[in-house]
């Protein structure tokens, strides 16, 4: 039941997330997409006002006229919208939902023993380094560099680099991607709640008071906001990530993640661009390219490359191989956690047999299992399990 009980808050801690997480991106992108279409105002009326910029846009059988004030417009109202519980929120749900899955787990999700020899307590301290050491690097290199946009995104990218070797030398490779996202998505919620929001409300309260707005404040929000909309698409590859082991399992498996990150800064970039009239096709190209090229370079050996010469397995190798690398885990009594994985029981020739297409989908077409290869499966045991599969997965 306590299992049980765990997937439901899984499956809904998981929920909240991507819905919470929508609402920033779509906002944050709205935002980058409504000041790159602003246009000046042809109203002698709104420009005596300060109105920089203004748009027409129809939706939802309505017609819009957002318009942006380059100072402080002649009256500002009491009730301000404000957009900020949507990058909380989702930092929130993202860490409850980390915790659940990584922190409570670390022996099974955050540890891998051909990596690294961590007990879990030193797993789990590193992993909330990561986190909190992400953002302090990254903002400590914004408040020395953030006057030289250019220097500073090369910074950026070499410590985001740097973190993805280390964080790919010390967790499992699943866990690895997962916390360079989490780590970027850290730094994007704390530039919310440390610069952006804090700026905003001075220059609200100064608007208010009467006094002159510091336009430091304005251009330092600018700034974390546009960083943020250049994390996101990294950070969205990094947390779906999980479901595709062909990434995170290749031996070069922090250069992979750099790669695709590099490819979704680009694309980001491209949009940015054509938001502002610009088609500069040579980067959607280069992302495609750079993408081409990861899926190319991680093709893996093919797991069935010995069955034509041996022949179809027999079972008993096939329970040999569960016994020795799956039990653990997929039993009515397993050692390495308390119930059994997701429900699933593979202690009977009738429960292998019954499971043979979800153990072929699992061990040799996605590589999933074991998880983390905890328990050291080898490409000859995913051969002999695919070779069974293939000729019929026949009890024998």
């Amino acid at each position: 039941m306590e299992a049980y009980l765990l997937d439901w808050a899984n499956l809904l801690l998981r929920w909240l997330h991507v819905i919470v997480a929508i609402a920033w991106i779509g906002s944050s992108f709205y935002f980058v997409w409504l000041d790159n279409h602003l246009t000046p105002p042809s109203d002698p009326q709104l420009r005596q006002q300060g109105v920089g910029g203004e748009l027409w846009a129809v939706h939802g059988g309505g017609f819009y006229n957002p318009q942006k004030y380059l100072g402080a417009p002649p009256a500002l109202p009491q009730d301000l919208h404000w957009f900020y519980w949507e990058s909380y929120s989702t930092w929130l749900s993202g860490l409850a939902l980390f915790s659940l899955m990584y922190l409570f787990n670390a022996r099974t999700y955050l540890i891998d023993p051909a990596v690294a020899s961590l007990t879990p307590s030193l797993a789990i301290a590193l992993a909330i380094g990561f986190l909190g050491l992400g953002w302090l690097v990254y903002d400590l290199l914004c408040r020395v560099f953030g006057k030289n946009e250019k220097l500073l995104s090369v910074l950026v990218a070499a410590y985001v680099l740097a973190a993805s070797w280390a964080a790919c030398h010390l967790f499992s490779g699943r866990a690895a991607f997962l916390l360079i996202g989490a780590m970027l998505a850290t730094s994007m919620s704390a530039n919310v709640f440390f610069w952006i929001i804090p700026g905003q409300r001075k220059v609200v309260a100064a608007l208010r008071a009467g006094d002159t707005v510091d336009p430091v404040h304005g251009q330092r929000g600018k700034q974390r906001s546009v960083h943020n909309t250049y994390f996101t698409l990294p950070v969205l590859f990094a947390m779906l990530s999980n479901h595709y082991s062909m990434t995170y399992t290749h031996p070069q498996n922090w250069l992979v993640l750099a790669l695709i990150m590099l490819a979704g800064v680009l694309i980001r970039q491209f949009f940015i661009l054509r938001h502002k009239g610009k088609n500069q096709w040579v980067l959607p190209v280069l992302a495609v390219a750079l993408l081409a090229t990861v899926a190319a370079w991680s093709v893996p050996a093919p797991a069935t490359s010995k069955g034509s010469k041996l022949g179809a397995a027999q079972f008993a190798q096939v329970q040999q191989v569960i016994q020795a690398r799956c039990v653990q885990c997929h039993s009515a009594h397993p050692s390495l956690m308390e119930f059994p994985a997701k429900g699933v029981v593979l202690d009977s020739p009738a429960l292998i047999q019954e499971k043979a297409q979800l153990i072929y989908q699992q061990v040799v077409q996605q590589k999933l299992m074991p998880l983390g290869n905890l328990t050291h499966i080898t490409e000859e045991e995913r051969a002999i399990i695919a070779r069974w599969v293939e000729a019929g997965a026949a009890g024998k």
